[in-house]
């Protein structure tokens, strides 16, 4: 794990949840209404970062048909990516930058296991220099993938309406200013963006958001 007391577990997160409650008060009534927090954990290595970028700019529904060809071709090795023939990925779905971004990160020959015990910020440093992986992508994987505690994506734009009706802040806050804003919630920014996605969804559901 690339930091100290990383999340492994719901025991994590409802810790982190406490913790982060004494950091900032105003998360109590999300919590209180939302119940335990989603852990979401989910694999790393190259199948978990192909399927990012597989979801990039495509609705949920798109994304999993999508991988769905992609697991049925036996394209979720970075080996089978390198042997593809080009028509091989365009049958799958992916578009042109896609099977650039794909043939890039299957190239890249990244050592997945010693991702895990690298601090956030050399995470992402590593992964957003491939073609194709953003400072975003590389955040949720260091945060759902590597489990890392306290990583923030703070370019997520649900995350910066959750914060905005959360904090009734007059407009959206931008992502240096949500970035900035999450620095108080350290070391347990990803607790946080646990909650406020959390909240955007509660909210969505009950009255609709702007």
């Amino acid at each position: 794990m690339g930091e100290q007391g990383g999340i492994r577990d719901a025991a994590d997160v409802a810790r982190g949840a406490e913790a982060l409650v004494r950091l900032e008060p105003r998360f109590q009534p999300v919590i209180e209404a939302v119940g335990e927090l989603p852990l979401r954990l989910r694999g790393d290595g190259f199948e978990a970062l192909l399927s990012a970028i597989v979801g990039q700019q495509v609705s949920t529904a798109s994304a999993a048909a999508i991988w769905a060809r992609v697991e049925a071709a036996g394209l979720t090795e970075a080996a089978a990516v390198r042997r593809a023939h080009e028509d091989d990925l365009k049958a799958v779905g992916l578009s042109r930058p896609k099977m650039r971004y794909a043939r890039a990160l299957a190239e890249a020959d990244l050592d997945y296991a010693a991702l895990r015990h690298l601090p956030t910020e050399e995470v992402v440093a590593t992964l957003v220099a491939i073609p194709g992986i953003g400072t975003w992508t590389a955040e949720i994987y260091a945060k759902f993938s590597l489990g890392h505690r306290d990583v923030f994506a703070a370019g997520d734009l649900a995350l910066q309406e959750a914060a905005r009706m959360l904090f009734d802040l007059e407009e959206r806050p931008s992502e240096a200013a949500l970035r900035e804003m999450a620095t108080a919630w350290s070391p347990w920014r990803s607790v946080a963006a646990r909650a406020l996605w959390a909240y955007y969804r509660l909210q969505k559901n009950r009255e609709g958001v702007r």
